[in-house]
């Protein structure tokens, strides 16, 4: 098995030996790797990753790694190894992503990126770069920073008013209402002290700032709303205004796109909006909480036929992925303006906004909330605009009516998952919830004692599938007996009236009429074979059964 990567990657780096690699090509390579993603270069292999070994200069790699870490500041620990591929000694450099920004003894800083072609590159690392890459990983709070030019005139009184009135709306912190304007805006960070006495935050800009003040200070902060009716654009608006101001406006503008229609639900008719407002107020909050202000480009929001898309420009801080939202602590990349919209009552006051973002699609058995979009330099997130299951809403208000509150969001989502995968594992399951298994396990079975899930077979092999109730009351009774399966009995009609038909059946005929395992199908076999029912004919792999001869 050949160890190195078909190709070059954002992680991946291969680097010619042949003429013998200076230091300096090589400590810059390390620098690039470092102020990126982390990865892997390997010395001795081509650009096309042809393999051409290290050159006789580099055959001993055993202080490698220690001229790397003193020709780096601050210095980087690389884990070296050395491959042999085709006869050809290969060196794989390991190097660790860097939290704060590396250079070289000489100053030279680079960062690994991928060019428009989908090829990586270096490019020089810039300082005015390096606040973003510390706020990234959680290093820097530039939302907590004075701004450099801007003073407290640029606070507009209309907006501070506002901001009074989002706590009063929004159920905010009411102990905020009983502070004066000074008291205020230190308690939510909209100052810092300076040596001059106190100059607006990014965050005090952003909230109560005015807008010419926001268009000259915080140039990369925009705000664009966009309807497309196929590939016509219906509605472009681009906003420059207070975060308050803007929120009101793009409520405002999505008002009359987001109609409601309701359903009756025992004795109550049961509104069901096309957009879920608190999951999407949460959703634009966190676009706008989680943006990278050193970035340019807007936070989108737009708007089609069939989803919402909500992009902010800066990729998921460190530490969060697509494979741990549901599960990781809460990390914003601006503290200080999370805590303010908290306080404001703007956001989900525990830091556990995405829990209502997929609630808000969930509970309508609508999609989850899709993030796979997302890259290194934006988080791009997907809602489903499509109608809403008002069977499963049904089922969803009567559970919760029973629960006396709302349906734990890892059960919500184990429902979507089996209507979705329709039979599943424990460990499926799990993967679906960002869990562990035996956490996972608890909530599966308390549904499946509720009677919204039904589970079949025991030990390693147990799955669940969603309750025949639950079929029956979307008209899918037959669906649910293809993934449920048969009982013993009905299995053995089945195969008896196959062999009827067809003459004889296979263990693999077996496994696809029934539903099975291997094992099981193979057990049920050997059941009707021992009792007469049926008769082995063939040995092994050509083996089948006929009917018995009683």
């Amino acid at each position: 098995m050949n160890p190195i990567p078909l190709q070059e990657s954002l992680t991946c780096e291969f680097k010619s030996d042949r003429q013998c690699l200076s230091d300096k090509d090589l400590i810059e390579a390390v620098v690039c790797m470092a102020n990126g993603q982390g990865g892997e270069i390997y010395l001795g292999v081509e650009d096309d990753g042809s393999v051409t070994g290290l050159h006789v200069n580099h055959q001993h790699l055993d202080g490698l790694a220690a001229l790397i870490a003193n020709r780096t500041q601050p210095a980087i620990t690389v884990t070296v190894e050395s491959l042999s591929v085709d006869a050809r000694p290969v060196a794989r450099i390991a190097v660790p992503k860097s939290g704060t920004p590396v250079a070289t003894n000489e100053g030279v800083s680079k960062r690994r990126r991928l060019q428009s072609n989908g090829e990586p590159e270096c490019v020089p690392f810039y300082p005015h770069e390096f606040a973003s890459r510390q706020a990234s990983f959680g290093l820097l709070d530039m939302s907590a920073k004075a701004i450099a030019g801007a003073t407290l005139a640029d606070f507009d009184p209309i907006e501070r008013a506002r901001l009074r009135q989002f706590i009063e709306r929004f159920n905010g912190d009411r102990a905020l209402l009983e502070l004066d304007d000074a008291q205020l805006d230190a308690a939510l960070g909209l100052v810092a002290r300076s040596p001059d006495g106190y100059s607006p935050t990014l965050t005090g800009l952003l909230l109560i700032g005015n807008e010419n003040a926001l268009r000259q200070t915080v140039p990369n902060h925009e705000i664009a709303f966009q309807i497309m009716d196929g590939e016509e654009v219906r509605m472009n608006e681009f906003m420059r205004l207070p975060l308050l101001s803007a929120i009101e406006r793009v409520e405002t503008l999505l008002k009359p796109l987001n109609t409601e229609h309701e359903f009756q639900s025992g004795l109550f008719r049961v509104p069901v909006p096309r957009i879920d407002a608190r999951a999407f107020r949460e959703a634009l909050a966190n676009a706008i909480t989680h943006r990278d202000y050193f970035s340019r480009g807007a936070v989108h929001i737009r708007i089609n036929d069939d989803e919402m898309t909500i992009s902010n420009p800066g990729g998921f801080v460190e530490g969060v992925e697509l494979n741990n939202l549901l599960t990781t602590e809460p990390c914003p990349r601006n503290p200080s303006l999370a805590d303010a919209l908290k306080r404001i009552g703007l956001v989900e006051r525990t830091g556990r906004g995405v829990d209502l973002i997929y609630r808000g699609m969930l509970r309508y058995g609508r999609n989850l909330p899709d993030y796979s979009r997302s890259n290194a330099y934006s988080v791009v997130l997907r809602l489903s605009l499509a109608d809403a299951d008002q069977q499963f809403l049904k089922v969803v208000l009567a559970e919760e009516a029973r629960l006396g509150g709302r349906m734990p969001i890892d059960s919500l989502i184990v429902l979507d998952a089996l209507r979705e995968g329709r039979r599943l594992k424990i460990d499926e399951l799990a993967e679906a919830v960002q869990k562990e298994a035996t956490r996972v396990r608890a909530s599966v079975e308390t549904l499946v004692e509720s009677g919204l899930l039904q589970a079949h077979g025991t030990g390693r092999g147990r799955s669940y599938t969603l309750s025949s109730l639950l079929y029956d009351l979307q008209g899918k009774r037959a669906e649910y007996i293809r993934q449920a399966g048969f009982n013993k009995l009905q299995s053995e009609q089945l195969v008896k009236n196959f062999i009827q038909k067809h003459g004889r059946v296979t263990r693999s005929d077996v496994m696809t009429l029934c539903n099975m395992t291997k094992i099981q199908a193979y057990r049920l076999l050997k059941k009707m074979s021992d009792e007469k029912f049926i008769e082995k004919q063939g040995d092994k792999k050509s083996s089948f059964y006929v009917l018995g001869v009683f």
